[in-house]
């Protein structure tokens, strides 16, 4: 009998972290932690095998955290997942739409129901995450208190969805990335690969232009750039990049030399193959070629 693989993810039973794990490791086991910190620390103590943390969102943006803690820590991305997000209204048995006075959950699933909470009239409250709101409002037992989670935590919780998908935005997805303390064993073939990594330019005029310039010089796909300030000093920006493609590509191997000269810092976080999920984004072709075109010579 082999032992079942640990996946930290950060929050209480029934976050949609947990799902997430449990999407993708259906005999896996979800270690739940209290912080994204504690994921990490777990990870790097080799009490779990790998971790599930949330990167961006398609409704909040980034998970700020995330950056900061990635570059310093002594793990790889291995894969990703995209988990469509879907918040339901819950409330203890018996309690009715009408009944409601207060809704508590995390203030980013307060703020992407707006519409359904004003139109019910009931007063938001901000809770620590979803799945923690709905645990405390099972054990609150009053029909006057609800609590926006996931249909996983009502479950767990023993509490009634009042309404489902109360989602503003149908299309509010969250993007997540798989922790190992080893990294992938990727190649070259067999389907679209995603390399990420993060670097810091020197400090030197048109740093970024000449850093990047390698990319486009050479057709690598660039699907997101983030900049965001090292701890204390507003003069140094560090970046974090998504590329498509592996690093044995000559394209990228190119790209990434170049990157390299015009930088202080690079270091690749992970390469992994690309979630099935980014073919339902990706931008149409006919799109792209209405786009104007430089003016001839």
């Amino acid at each position: 009998m082999t032992e079942r693989t640990r996946i930290a993810y950060q929050g209480e039973p029934g976050a949609n972290s947990h799902i997430a794990s449990l999407e993708i490791y259906p005999d896996g086991e979800p270690v739940p932690c209290a912080t994204f910190e504690d994921c990490f620390a777990a990870l790097e103590q080799r009490t779990v095998d790998l971790a599930m943390i949330p990167i961006e969102n398609s409704v909040a943006g980034r998970v700020a955290d995330i950056h900061h803690l990635l570059p310093d820590a002594d793990v790889h991305i291995i894969g990703e997942h995209f988990l469509p997000i879907r918040h339901q209204l819950m409330a203890v048995r018996g309690a009715t739409l009408a009944s409601l006075k207060t809704v508590q959950s995390h203030v980013q699933a307060l703020g992407q129901c707006r519409r359904t909470i004003r139109k019910l009239g009931i007063i938001p409250v901000v809770g620590a995450d979803t799945a923690g709101s709905a645990r405390q409002i099972a054990e609150i037992g009053d029909p006057t208190q609800a609590a926006i989670a996931s249909r996983l935590a009502a479950e767990i919780y023993g509490l009634d969805v009042l309404a489902e998908d109360i989602e503003d935005e149908a299309h509010n997805t969250t993007r997540f990335v798989i922790l190992s303390r080893t990294p992938a064993v990727t190649t070259r073939d067999g389907g679209l690969k995603v390399t990420t990594f993060v670097f810091r330019v020197r400090n030197v005029p048109a740093a970024l232009y000449k850093a990047l310039g390698g990319f486009a010089t050479n057709g690598v796909n660039m699907t997101k750039l983030e900049s965001y300030q090292l701890a204390g000093q507003f003069f140094a920006s560090q970046f974090y990049a998504d590329v498509e493609g592996h690093p044995d590509d000559p394209s990228l191997a190119l790209a990434l030399e170049e990157l390299a000269f015009f930088s202080a810092e690079l270091k690749i976080l992970g390469t992994y193959p690309a979630a099935p999920f980014r073919e339902k984004i990706r931008e149409p072709e006919s799109n792209r070629a209405l786009r104007p075109t430089p003016a001839a010579e």
